[in-house]
């Protein structure tokens, strides 16, 4: 199978996975899986923001939340500390689900192994393609996301949602937090708030 050909397959394998999830967005008037949708706007989102992104951090955007209704968070303890379980389980359940799929339709060891990296955010701040997934997360759930969380968090005031913010673009390199200000359609009730806690973060934080 030569390469895109083997891309093709691989994301085709991937969304044919999160099709299967239960949960809907209601998208144009019609209802589509949650976790297809997720996976579709990270791949626009990193076309947006690195164009030039290698194949497996491409990869790595499509298959990032892989299939992750199957672990919910209500199975580990409401704590900080079942939170991290959670999240921790979480990616290596992406990375291990997404291993078995990219092994299936030819990709080498190495390519395999440099996604599930990238899936798990390892050495997130001495590498660049993992900052630029994270970076991509933050932009779509700041564009897509975010009015829903709000929404579904009426006992936040202000002074919360902006230290949500402020802490999610501090996990943003410098560029992120540019684009997030400049690149993307910011919520129209909620684009000051957005601004003044993106546009507050120093420039050199991380």
């Amino acid at each position: 199978m030569n390469t895109s050909a083997r891309y093709a397959a691989a994301i085709g394998r991937f969304d044919a996975a999160n099709a299967e999830d239960p949960g809907r967005d209601l998208l144009d008037g019609r209802e589509r899986p949650k976790a297809l949708v997720y996976a579709e706007r990270l791949t626009a989102m990193l076309a947006r923001f690195a164009p030039d992104a290698s194949e497996a951090l491409r990869l790595a955007a499509r298959c990032q939340h892989l299939q992750r209704w199957k672990i919910p968070r209500a199975d580990y303890p409401t704590t900080r500390a079942g939170y991290h379980q959670w999240r921790n389980r979480l990616r290596d359940f992406h990375a291990e689900r997404a291993g078995a799929i990219l092994s299936d339709v030819g990709y080498d060891d190495a390519t395999i192994a440099r996604v599930a990296s990238l899936v798990r955010k390892e050495a997130l701040k001495a590498d660049g393609e993992a900052q630029a997934l994270e970076d991509v997360v933050a932009l779509v759930f700041v564009e897509s996301y975010l009015a829903e969380f709000v929404a579904q968090h009426g006992d936040y005031d202000e002074a919360k949602l902006a230290d949500i913010l402020t802490k999610t673009a501090r996990k943003m390199s410098a560029r992120g937090r540019e684009a997030a200000l400049t690149r993307i359609r910011l919520p129209s009730p909620l684009a000051d708030v957005v601004r003044r806690a993106i546009g507050g973060v120093p420039p050199g934080a991380r």
